[in-house]
């Protein structure tokens, strides 16, 4: 089965397909891209076609892949199965060159030795885009040099039940602040256009609603309504793909009974249409097979094959039934050869874009060698990551003795005075818990030992900092540092459901907690009651983190909580560290801490940067990107709720969080008044124009995030209380005082009408400006949009 109409007449008398002019159009350099992506497709046979819409997995039978099935992308290439990879290419008719990518979320997850960054929601934690987008960019450089040309990353999804296990691979749950983030993130991979050698294609997933799950259950029907999405999860993907975001990622779940895959709604109408997208689309894993083995809503792979290519979808990952079901459907008629040729078009125009034709881009020692793990590259990774802690609580034990002087190492100065407090410092550290010195759980979902590539086990012991080692590191000389594991977290268990989806994907093994163990608890309690301080670390470990890792509890599992409630009955001052990849609901105990931090999956620098906020060395400046429960019945918990629900809690407890976006502690106070507008009157093509001032009153500098939410007072349908518009992050010295200026186009205060509209309806609205979006917190002044 060929095509007809190849511009070449002659064909290869063993093969009997059409050769090469001696100098194609497509190798022309000097033609516009859409001259050469029509010859080169032109000359393609119908195999080659459906072949180039594939992206399948580089650790199966490459030589079927890429002479077989003429694949037009593969992932998870180890780095010698990637050079083989290249080398089978050139041997193919046409040398269309591969497109590499992989899931390169917060750094080269899968590359030994290079850079990890905190995870996505660490990142959030910052509130800073500007961070976010140099390490995107490190991230690229790093990426690029090893011959991947495009990461599945950034993810936009917004984060609502805390049950999901994918919540660490989100920005949190508001859709401004993921809208920052991810357009700082696709600038930083993207660059400044994609011939630059050292960018690389970013992804905006999962397009749309993936996360709003029934139960929490990864993959779930979304319940959706057009309205909802348009609301609050449309937005960030249309600011992304209006920012030139070259491909989405489709989410695996279906909405009103039908899979993201097909919805020809979201896919043309929307996407296409609406916003002009003309960028790539690619499935997620195995959507195609999906529905056919698992969702059951496609009879057979020839019918599953022709449904996806009609919805409009490009790249196929990893369904490698759908090759022989596109051809199956085109000789069943359930499909014309030549509604392949866009997506086709699609995905050869990346390839021109990225200059792929001319430099294939394979990988490069000489840059391996000098552009991974950088000086400058763990330095931004070091900043970032202090900037991702979120000081939840504190009574004043930290930081530590009050504070140090750092000396030229970053060290605490042995002996020397403190820099605010008690004369007399602290000077034995109990450091326990089971994640106190666990190097690998603490980058993360992604990063090397969670399972989903095969060639390495982790990361070098030597580029990650534990909390461990940061307290060894980084406290005074004459400090005692103690160390006690305390727990066990869980141990693992076949599915009884076998080993393997349908698909021959592994299935996630099922986690059994750990019983509390006394011999384990009585040392930490030995070394707790021997301290001055205990620093006790809990959190989540890998195996209930990820893609189809959900979890029903929001507790923390094994030992964990029996040592928590020993520790606090020493009487021993202590502080928590939950390095966790998402907010969990701690025990009683753990609210009798001195002191709690939240890390989001800190990563490499991660131990670092926790000793350095508890001693005092740094500043804490974190801001929750998402709410924290006080129980699991909560569920969902987010600060953006739609007004009306019979008052403010359950029969039983309150709707309240336990801490709520956009909330973090310093290590001073900062007070926040006269709020003015500068005009209370305003049209709907105006600026809301505002000053406020804020005053450091303690002893310590501080990085406040000034957040400004407006609240729509009546709207002719039913709409969230307050949501966030724009934010600022102001340093102050100890006693100064700043005024910050607040702006934000009117156009921003806006809702969706009945009818999905999104438009801003004239009448009274407040702004509210403070340090966090819990409502007693906040300063508000009201305006008029008029006709």
């Amino acid at each position: 089965m060929t095509s007809t109409d190849a511009p070449s007449r002659s064909t290869d008398p063993v093969t009997a397909l059409p050769l090469l002019d001696p100098a194609p159009a497509f190798r022309d350099p000097a033609l516009p891209i859409a001259e050469r992506v029509a010859d080169l497709v032109a000359r393609m046979t119908v195999e080659e076609k459906v072949g180039q819409m594939l992206q399948l997995d580089a650790r199966d039978d490459l030589d079927d892949l890429v002479l077989g099935k003429h694949v037009g992308s593969i992932l998870h290439a180890s780095p010698e199965r990637l050079d083989r990879a290249h080398e089978l290419t050139a041997q193919t008719r046409l040398g269309i060159p591969l497109l590499v990518g992989e899931d390169c979320i917060h750094g080269h997850s899968f590359w030994e030795g290079a850079t990890i960054f905190p995870t996505q929601l660490g990142m959030a934690g910052s509130w800073n885009a500007d961070l976010v987008e140099r390490a995107a960019r490190a991230t690229a450089v790093e990426v690029a040099a090893t011959g991947i040309h495009w990461t599945f990353s950034p993810v936009l999804c917004i984060s609502r039940d805390l049950r999901w296990g994918r919540v660490d691979e989100t920005f949190g749950e508001d859709p401004h602040l993921i809208g920052e983030l991810a357009s700082a993130m696709v600038r930083g991979y993207q660059g400044d256009g994609l011939d630059d050698r050292r960018a690389i294609l970013a992804t905006a997933k999962h397009f749309a609603g993936y996360s709003e799950t029934q139960g929490g259950r990864d993959a779930s029907e979304a319940d959706l309504s057009p309205r909802k999405l348009r609301s609050w999860f449309l937005p960030p993907f249309e600011r992304v793909a209006r920012e030139g975001c070259r491909t989405f990622m489709l989410g695996y779940q279906t909405t009103d009974g039908v899979p993201i895959t097909l919805n020809e709604w979201l896919l043309t109408d929307v996407l296409r249409g609406e916003w002009g997208y003309t960028g790539t689309l690619i499935t997620d894993w195995d959507n195609v097979g999906r529905m056919v083995w698992e969702q059951q809503i496609q009879p057979d792979y020839a019918h599953a094959s022709a449904a996806t290519v009609k919805a409009g979808n490009d790249m196929i990952m990893t369904t490698p039934g759908f090759y022989r079901g596109a051809l199956d459907a085109i000789e069943q008629g359930l499909l014309e050869e030549s509604e392949l040729d866009a997506a086709v078009a699609r995905i050869l125009t990346l390839k021109f874009e990225l200059g792929l034709f001319e430099d294939p881009r394979h990988p490069d020692r000489e840059r391996i060698a000098a552009e991974i793990a950088t000086p400058a590259h763990r330095a931004l990774n070091l900043e970032l990551t202090r900037r991702s802690l979120v000081l939840l609580e504190n009574d004043g034990l930290l930081p530590l003795g009050g504070g140090f002087a750092a000396d030229a190492t970053g060290r605490a100065r042995a002996g020397s005075a403190p820099v605010v407090g008690e004369s007399d410092a602290t000077r034995t550290v109990a450091v326990v818990g089971p994640l106190a010195d666990d190097a690998q759980t603490q980058l993360g979902d992604w990063a090397g030992s969670s399972g989903q590539a095969g060639w390495l086990d982790g990361q070098p012991r030597d580029m990650i900092t534990t909390v461990l080692d940061g307290f060894r590191r980084f406290a005074p000389d004459d400090w005692t540092i103690t160390h006690a594991r305390g727990a066990e977290v869980l141990t693992l268990e076949q599915d009884p459901a076998g080993a393997t989806f349908p698909d021959g994907q592994p299935r996630p093994q099922i986690v059994v907690p750990s019983a509390p163990d006394e011999t384990m608890i009585a040392e930490a309690v030995a070394q707790a009651r021997a301290a001055d301080v205990v620093v006790a670390v809990v959190g989540d470990v890998i195996e209930l983190v990820g893609e189809g890792r959900s979890t029903a509890t929001l507790e923390l599992i094994g030992g964990q909580i029996a040592l928590i409630d020993a520790l606090a009955e020493t009487g021993t001052p202590f502080v928590v560290v939950l390095l966790a990849s998402k907010p969990l609901v701690l025990p009683p105990s753990a609210h009798q801490a001195s002191a709690i931090i939240w890390a989001a999956s800190p990563g490499m620098e991660g131990g670092r940067a926790i000793a350095e906020l508890a001693l005092g060395l740094v500043e804490p400046s974190g801001r929750l990107p998402i709410s924290f429960a006080r129980h699991v019945g909560q569920q969902p918990t987010y600060y953006n709720q739609v007004r009306g629900q019979h008052g403010t809690r359950y029969a039983d407890l309150t709707q309240s969080p336990a801490w709520a976006f956009g909330e973090g502690r310093s290590y001073t106070e900062v007070e926040y008044s006269d709020l003015v507008l500068e005009s209370a009157e305003l049209g709907a093509g105006d600026v809301v124009r505002a000053t406020i001032t804020l005053r450091n009153t303690g002893a310590r500098p501080s990085r406040e995030t000034v957040q400004a939410y407006v609240s729509d007072t009546v709207t002719s349908v039913s709409w969230a209380e307050k949501e966030l518009k724009a934010f600022r992050q102001v340093d102050l010295e100890p006693g100064a005082t700043a005024t910050v200026a607040i702006e934000l186009p009117v156009a921003e205060c806006s809702i969706v009408n009945a009818r999905g509209e999104r438009l801003v309806e004239p009448g009274d609205f407040e702004l509210l400006v403070g340090p966090s979006s819990r409502a007693e917190r906040l300063l508000r002044a009201g305006f008029t949009v008029v006709e």
